[in-house]
């Protein structure tokens, strides 16, 4: 969850972490990015959709939840599927 957490934080921020890129190293988050996004391209769709909206494009559960038409609780149990797909993935 930490990792999402930055994940959603870098997304958020994309656009200066790019831009401060140009004059120091890239942040390592990057290499956190670039691990999930392999990993959640084997996802089921449904998860895969819930990535992008959540971390990708910075949405909250109670905003997707609006959004695709679902009760809050619903986003929750999805979103804790997400985590334990990423964490299988992650254990092999």
């Amino acid at each position: 969850r930490a990792d999402l957490r930055e994940i959603r934080y870098y997304y958020s921020k994309k656009e200066e972490f790019e831009d401060a890129a140009k004059y120091v190293i890239p942040s390592s988050i990057l290499n956190k990015v670039d691990r999930y996004n392999q990993a959640v391209k084997d996802a089921p769709p449904q998860l895969y959709d819930l990535y992008i909206s959540l971390y990708v494009h910075n949405n909250t559960q109670a905003a997707l939840a609006y959004e695709w038409n679902f009760c809050n609780d619903h986003v929750k149990r999805l979103n804790k599927q997400l985590c334990e797909y990423f964490l299988r993935v992650f254990e092999k």
